[in-house]
């Protein structure tokens, strides 16, 4: 980007500015034959922007100018093209989760009123069972990645666009999206009857994009790896950041791939969520205790921070070896969906890779707040973007109230749902439904979900995750839930239990066979240990044990009223 912020009303008008500038350098690195002799192909920005073009004037060719159109699919280079192209060209894109089931898949298309679908052929199976089912109005299926006679694919898209712009069709190339139309419809995660629609805004993703450009600078020529699913409105908006920031973007092979794929491509910037950022870490402790080298690593980040003092900067050459295990070029990790761990980025800081965490929601496009290079307060979520005013509005004896936000990244509304709408837009303010407060110096703390937090007897209030935090860091917890649990079967006088899931191996290459009886001493042994850190209302009182894992999201959250149903049924 210029040195000069430049802020744009559409994502048109960002990424041609960016393509432009960066039209020579590769845009994306596409792998064409896996294996052990793997093979690439190289689309740079220019070629990029010919293959966006193409589909999109073959997209309006077929009719489908001022409709909406559904992707779904693994991350791959044809699913950027098509969902470029229908941002480019006034065309709702639909992203939706690949992972759900049948009837779910088929009630988003319906609820979305969708007129084609652009599906990755592992989805075949679901889309031909949608199409015979015949409930939705969907003109055309269009697979990414496979040609066939029933189905038109992505190339073929290409194609036929190319020579309807050589013949002078210059509709689409010419087309000038709205600021405020919507371009994107998405489905917030959980179940379809209880999913939201949430329309997002051209102006909106476009400038929470720039607001990301001016606040987070990286290096140039940057390789990112579009890990976090595309349907997540976090993935989206953190490729088009990628693509605007100049970086190039490659896919993952899948995650027991990640540490190979960082290797093989060079990546030196990382978009995820704690759950994988913490197991990355977890592994490199792991392997650092295994080697029986944690206490001269330790002794050896002394000495590096010291130096920072005095501004030499020797962490990335001395911790050259354990970076390695990450591919050895990982210089940017960025966390959101969920908190992260100040020990985990400690401990990447520490190593010499810069960890930044993001705060947002779907519906605000998605980043309301960020750290940034120089701008890091432990507990804190950062401050906000440029673009976007805060208040903390209902506060309560302790100052702490719900972080509202009024930005032009927050969306137009829940589709057909005006009331619910209301709910959470009052007066300009979006309602996050997140508490927290704000520092004297801009910085924004966050303590949980209100609608999650768990409100005692005596008017205390605690936070799940904040407890779930300091309890996933125990070796032989794999993931913790915490909830409020009814004393007597009363709702209204609740004391704090947790439901942990462990692995049985796990635990005994820790401490040898162990029965469950044993387990669950273990267990608790360290939940009291957890329980001496913390304010006394807050410890945890009830231990539930399971080896299942726990109801979850595809960005991995946990869906926490599902969850509870499932353990109160359980324990009663």
């Amino acid at each position: 980007m210029p040195e000069e912020p430049k802020y744009f009303e559409t994502i048109k008008e960002l990424i041609l500015y960016t393509s432009n500038m960066y039209k020579d350098d590769v845009a994306f690195r596409v792998k064409t034959k896996p294996g052990k002799a793997p093979e690439y192909k190289d689309y740079t920005y220019a070629d990029f922007m010919e293959n966006v073009n193409a589909v999109g004037t073959a997209l309006y060719d077929s009719g489908f100018k001022g409709g909406r159109i559904a992707i779904i699919g693994r991350n791959q280079y044809y699913w950027v093209v098509p969902h470029l192209a229908c941002l480019f060209g006034g065309i709702v894109s639909v992203p939706i989760d690949k992972e759900l089931p049948l009837g779910e898949m088929e009630d988003s298309l319906i609820r979305a009123e969708v007129d084609a679908v652009i599906f990755d052929v592992k989805n075949k199976e679901q889309i031909e069972q949608i199409k015979t089912n015949g409930r939705t109005k969907i003109r055309e299926f269009i697979c990414m990645n496979a040609k066939s006679e029933d189905y038109r694919s992505v190339e073929d898209l290409i194609n036929k666009g190319r020579d309807l712009i050589a013949g002078g069709n210059k509709e689409f190339i010419d087309f000038k999206p709205t600021p405020e139309s919507m371009a994107i419809l998405l489905f917030t995660s959980g179940t379809t009857s209880k999913s939201k629609a949430v329309m997002l805004s051209n102006r909106g993703i476009a400038c929470n994009v720039c607001d990301l450009l001016v606040y987070e600078v990286f290096d140039e020529h940057s390789t990112n790896i579009a890990f976090l699913p595309l349907h997540h409105i976090l993935g989206s908006t953190g490729l088009l950041f990628a693509i605007a920031d100049g970086m190039r973007t490659v896919f993952s092979d899948g995650i027991r791939y990640i540490k190979q794929n960082l290797t093989e491509y060079g990546v030196t910037f990382f978009l995820g969520v704690p759950a994988l950022i913490d197991k990355m870490y977890e592994t490199i402790e792991k392997g650092i205790e295994k080697q029986g080298k944690t206490k001269t690593v330790e002794r050896a980040k002394k000495l590096a921070n010291f130096l920072l003092f005095f501004h030499i900067d020797i962490r990335r050459k001395l911790f050259k070896d354990i970076i390695a295990q990450m591919g050895g070029e990982l210089k940017y990790i960025i966390s959101g969906g969920a908190p992260l761990s100040p020990a985990v980025s400690k401990g990447f800081t520490d190593l010499g890779i810069e960890i930044y965490q993001g705060y947002g929601l779907t519906e605000t496009s998605p980043v309301l707040a960020a750290e940034n290079k120089g701008h890091i307060r432990a507990g804190s979520i950062g401050r906000p973007m440029p673009s976007v005013k805060v208040e903390f509005m209902d506060k309560d004896e302790d100052g702490m109230g719900e972080l509202c936000a009024k930005a032009p990244n927050v969306m137009l509304g829940y589709y057909k749902n005006e009331e619910l709408t209301n709910e959470v837009i009052v007066d300009g303010w979006f309602h996050t439904g997140d508490l927290g407060y704000m520092d004297k110096d801009g910085y924004i703390f966050l303590t949980g979900r209100k609608k999650d937090m768990i409100v005692l007897k005596n008017g205390k209030k605690a936070f799940p995750e904040e407890i779930e935090i300091l309890l996933n860091k125990v070796p032989e917890i794999a993931d913790s839930f915490v909830f409020g649990e009814p004393i007597g079967g009363d709702w209204t006088d609740l004391r704090i239990a947790v439901q942990v899931q462990y692995s049985k191996k796990d635990i005994e290459e820790l401490h040898g066979e162990v029965s469950k009886e044993q387990i669950r001493e273990i267990i608790w042994e360290k939940v009291k240990e957890i329980n001496q850190t913390v304010p006394h209302y807050k410890r945890v009182t009830d231990l539930y044990l399971t080896e299942e894992p726990f109801i979850k999201t595809t960005s991995l959250k946990i869906k926490r009223k599902e969850q509870l149903a499932k353990v109160m049924k359980e324990i009663r």
